[in-house]
């Protein structure tokens, strides 16, 4: 669930509930561990909030569901102030069957809600924590025995089965949990691994990994699985990680990183991966945002002609600054596979992500020029009844005004640091890539052949 804080906290709690009038555990089994019937509830601030913020959120959330529906909970990660008993793991031990002689120990006394434990829907952990990526790899196999022996070979606390610290040998994922099981619905064993840290250890690592340690088992990876949401960065830097195996130009739009992330990891193998409902940058602009760029051409210019005040100049300019720029990209990316070129697929690799960089930046300030406007238009609509609110509109007129300056000047400058890219692409890049039309009536190649081959017969006009 993605949202606001307030509505977040409301949804949770609801499931939670409900989750306890459905789902009796005491005729529950699985192979995942588990104490209840809502087995754990972490927060994770996204965007404009802190973790401080998201562990009184957890706290607050946690207080509600012991005091009003009498489940125990527990506390975890950065919720919990008590540092011995904020692993999830730990909590967990002895799973449903075993707290019912666990939560009578004082040490295990739980931080809301009775002491006593709830046969049918067991207890609950809540907490805040960082972004967490459940990630399952398919196997060509139906041995469980099997799957978890390469879990074991991948995973941070290697074959140690006892949760004790122990020295791991170098080549074991940290950040990284994982046990193999048998998926009755599929028909196939898979690794089931909690990426408890993707900036140490990433998505695409722990799939190729896997795909190695399962390879000398005589065992091959068919695809994977993402259980809930994740965010951009996962998807696009594995769509990188790939095309640079390949010797590739990573310089490539969003949209085809992303595809190609999809198919190397086979995300779609089972059920098809929707990127507009699984990358949860995508279902934060669903939800805030109608952007102008996701708009069609004709849909784009109908508006612009239409009586409507936006898109006006600023975005205008921006998008055609983008499409300025992703023409320095085609070239770069060209450039990258050029036959006899290979050795320099780096070089415009480099150049062409640069060029990327700048064409997103640019379509970012189509909408922000339009929102700008709607501001400055928001402004003007304050009411002036009375010297205080007149005052107040006028301060807001300005302070909106100022606001839509920066705008087009950013549009400017980003437009102009572009040509860096541009520059180097007429200079460096494949020739066959442009055609250049020289301006000089004079010109002996006739004015169809790359400006810097008759530089020295026109003095470069």
């Amino acid at each position: 669930m993605v949202g606001e804080p307030g509505p977040v906290i409301e949804a949770a709690f609801n499931a939670i509930k409900k989750a306890g009038e459905l789902i009796d555990m005491s005729k529950h089994k699985g192979e995942h561990p588990r104490m209840g019937a809502t087995d754990v509830c972490p927060l994770i601030p996204i965007a404009n909030i802190s973790m401080e913020e998201t562990a009184k959120y957890a706290q607050h959330l946690a207080k509600r569901v012991g005091e009003e529906l009498n489940i125990p909970v527990y506390l975890y990660e950065a919720a919990q102030p008590d540092t011995t008993r904020n692993n999830l793991s730990v909590i967990r031990t002895g799973e449903y069957e075993g707290f019912f002689k666990k939560i009578k120990e004082p040490q295990w006394k739980p931080d809301f809600g009775p002491a006593e434990f709830d046969v049918k829907r067991g207890g609950t952990v809540i907490g805040a924590r960082d972004f967490l990526v459940a990630y399952n790899i398919n196997l060509n196999t139906t041995s469980t025995r099997r799957a978890n022996a390469i879990a074991f070979d991948v995973r941070e606390a290697g074959r140690n089965r006892s949760g004790r610290q122990e020295s791991k040998p170098a080549r074991y994922l940290k950040s990284v949990k994982a046990i193999g099981w048998y998926i009755e619905e599929y028909g196939v064993a898979q690794i089931s691994m909690n990426l408890t840290n993707i900036n140490i250890t990433p998505v695409h690592v722990a799939f190729d990994e896997v795909c190695t340690k399962a390879s000398a088992r005589g065992i091959r990876v068919t695809g994977s699985e993402l259980v809930g949401l994740i965010p951009l960065k996962a998807i696009t830097d594995a769509g990188k990680y790939f095309l640079q195996k390949q010797q590739r130009s990573t310089g490539i739009s969003e949209k085809e990183l992303i595809k190609i992330a999809i198919k190397s990891m086979g995300l779609d193998e089972l059920t098809p991966f929707k990127p507009e409902e699984r990358i949860i940058e995508y279902m934060l602009n669903d939800i805030n945002n109608s952007r102008l760029i996701n708009m069609k051409l004709n849909d784009f210019a109908d508006l612009t002609a239409s009586e409507s005040v936006a898109p006006g100049g600023g975005s205008i300019s921006a998008y055609v600054g983008a499409l300025g720029i992703s023409l320095g990209c085609m070239v770069a990316n060209l450039s990258s596979h050029k036959k006899g070129w290979d050795a320099r697929w780096q070089e415009f690799s480099n150049w062409a992500e640069k060029g990327e960089q700048y064409k997103n930046e640019l379509l970012k300030l189509v909408d922000a020029d339009t929102a700008a406007f709607n501001k400055i238009m928001l402004a003007f609509a304050l009411p002036k009844a009375s010297p205080k609110k007149k005052a107040a509109r006028t301060q807001a007129i300005q302070d909106a005004t100022k606001y839509a300056i920066e705008i087009p000047f950013k549009v400017m400058e980003t437009a102009y640091a572009s040509m860096e890219v541009i520059k180097a692409m007429v200079i460096e890049g494949n020739p066959n890539s442009y055609r250049c039309r020289c301006w000089c009536a004079l010109c002996p190649l006739g004015g169809d052949r790359c400006f810097y081959e008759c530089a020295d017969k026109c003095n470069g006009v």
